[in-house]
């Protein structure tokens, strides 16, 4: 198995890939595809942090693996290294010094993977598949946290084989984010609880959720002073909510917007209306962008209650996403989302896609490949945040595994893209 500082990996060796991606409808963006892409939907993304030199990308798949490459800045995309659950990965995330992966899976465990040996160990466990897993680092404890459908929120030291706490929710937890000193988990029967982690993690407060629909993806956002104040939460309904924790007049700074439907938000005709499946805040700038079920990508100022750019439309829905740690490059994945359960004729492959300063994908398409872009191009306003994660709502793998769906490459591919931010520039509307 190939570890970081060497040029191969679980598949062929990235190329450099600029203005020769393919332009048909499964990469409409020429966006940079990410090469070996895993056999099954993309369910989660996550980018080094600072601390790392470079940018190494982790994806997480329905294929039951986690795969990292390292992104460069010349458009090359590497395979580094890969390892297995024995159930979809639903998450991950890394800790703050680089050094550690953790992963969360159906098979009701969470990992931890030392990129430097390339050993993944188990670290926790649950009565229930494992939807969340964020790493906490705070002045006086590191930690893991976990969020399942076992209605558990744990918190784990990877020295042991006991959570350090466990906290019940009242529900199934769908999504969660953390940015220290708070933690937001959004549960099943649209519960909504913010956490404070100072000290020791702690219910700060219940909030009674702004969307009439289930929650699906949520993600904190931060103020000037570059401290969490709020969180954007998407909802099935084709809706996010920007919600502050302590907003001088919440009846003016609290509010809902739509986006991912067809025909626009401002027209009284009949509109198909899709999941938000991921947000992401730009790490410096603060503009969020969303993808969803109907193939598409956004972004968005929330200051100015403004949209800013809608990507063309992909064969796949858009089932995750992320920004790097500067925010020059978009991560997102296309690829099936599960929102028809088990669809006999969904694609079987999949796609990594991103762009510098956006973010970025994956997308299902006939090959399994990845593609990055790049553009000169200043990103939109100056801004762009991280929006991310998404929520696989599943009903049949609640508890056990979900079935799996074969490889097959007549159908259509996963991948993953990368799309440079700066060059897609465009102002348009927000309805809320």
């Amino acid at each position: 198995m190939s570890l970081f500082g060497t040029t191969s990996g679980f598949g062929t060796s990235g190329t450099s890939m600029f203005g020769s991606a393919t332009t048909d409808n499964h990469n409409p963006m020429k966006d940079i595809e990410v090469t070996s892409s895993p056999d099954d939907s993309i369910g989660c993304l996550s980018f080094s942090p600072p601390t790392l030199p470079g940018n190494f990308l982790i994806a997480g798949s329905w294929a039951n693996d986690v795969r990292c490459w390292e992104v460069q800045d010349s458009g090359q995309t590497i395979p580094k290294a890969q390892q297995m659950h024995t159930g979809p990965v639903l998450d991950v995330c890394w800790s703050d010094d680089g050094s550690k992966v953790f992963t969360a899976s159906c098979d009701k465990t969470a990992k931890m993977w030392d990129l430097s040996s390339n050993q993944a160990i188990q670290i926790a466990q649950h009565d229930a598949p494992v939807k969340t897993i964020h790493w906490i680092k705070a002045p006086n404890y590191s930690c893991v946290m976990t969020g399942s459908w076992d209605k558990t929120l744990k918190f784990w030291d990877t020295r042991s084989s006991n959570p350090m706490m466990v906290l019940q929710l009242p529900e199934r937890c769908y999504c969660a984010d953390v940015i220290y000193p708070m933690a937001v988990v959004a549960t099943a029967e649209r519960g909504l609880i913010v956490y404070q982690l100072e000290n020791q993690p702690s219910e700060f407060r219940r909030i009674e959720s702004p969307l009439k629909h289930q929650h699906r993806c949520v993600a904190i956002f931060k103020d000037k002073q570059n401290k969490p104040t709020g969180f954007a939460l998407g909802s099935i309904e084709g809706r996010v909510a920007i919600h502050y924790i302590n907003p001088p007049n919440p009846a003016k700074d609290n509010f809902t917007f739509k986006c991912h439907r067809s025909n626009g938000t401002n027209t009284s005709a009949p509109q198909d209306i899709y999941a938000v499946n991921g947000i992401a805040f730009h790490p410096v700038h603060g503009t969020l962008a969303t993808v969803g079920s109907d193939g598409r990508f956004s972004f968005w100022d929330k200051d100015a209650r403004t949209k800013l750019k809608t990507s063309e439309q992909l064969d796949q829905p858009i089932s995750a996403c992320c920004f790097n740690h500067n925010g020059n490059i978009f991560a997102y994945a296309s690829s099936y989302d599960w929102s028809k359960v088990r669809t006999p004729g969904a694609p079987r492959e999949s796609q990594v896609l991103g762009s510098e300063g956006l973010g970025l994908s994956c997308d299902s398409s006939q090959d399994s490949h990845v593609s990055l872009g790049r553009s000169p191009s200043p990103p939109c306003k100056g801004k762009l945040q991280d929006f991310l994660k998404w929520l696989w709502e599943f009903s049949t793998a609640f508890g056990q595994n979900p079935p799996h769906r074969k490889h097959s490459a007549s159908v259509s591919h996963y991948g993953l893209l990368c799309s440079w931010a700066q060059k897609h520039r465009q102002a348009g509307g927000c309805t809320s």
